[in-house]
């Protein structure tokens, strides 16, 4: 089993549960410590070649994703490995939909949509989840996994 993220380690957002994710900006330096063992990307455009397994997703800056199903099942592949690995988050600049994704693994860990953003905005980033769009698709995502129960 691989470690997970240290809660206090640069990036890094711990969830109610006290499972681990960190959040990257591709612009950004990277930061230090280990690499991911999972990478999901959040880009309009394919990202660059990393050395650990990553999946993207389409996804405009600013915007929702381009195939939402594709986003909501790889929000989904990424919640199942925060239980035993690294899991990174990354768009461009790692706020917007980096704290999107991140407030929708909040709402897997067991926030309300509203909380799950405050939670981000507090302990992440307090500008994370940027649009209005995002906040919709944070709560469609919530409502989705309430009719699913």
């Amino acid at each position: 089993m691989a470690e997970r993220w240290a809660p206090t380690a640069p990036g890094v957002l711990q969830l109610p549960s006290g499972r681990t994710v960190r959040g990257w900006g591709l612009r950004l330096a990277p930061h230090p410590g280990p690499d991911p063992t999972f990478g999901l990307f959040l880009l309009n455009y394919r990202p660059p070649e990393f050395p650990w397994e990553h999946r993207w997703v389409r996804w405009p800056e600013f915007w929702i994703p381009s195939d939402p199903a594709d986003a909501v099942d790889a929000i989904h592949a990424a919640w199942d490995r925060t239980s035993t690995g690294r899991v990174q988050i990354a768009c461009a600049g790692g706020r917007g939909r980096t704290g999107t994704v991140l407030a929708c693994l909040a709402v897997l860990d067991g926030l309300p949509a509203r909380a799950a953003v405050a939670h981000v905005r507090r302990h992440y980033h307090p500008h994370a989840v940027e649009t209005p769009w995002q906040r919709r698709f944070i709560t469609r995502f919530a409502r989705t996994l309430r009719q699913s129960d």
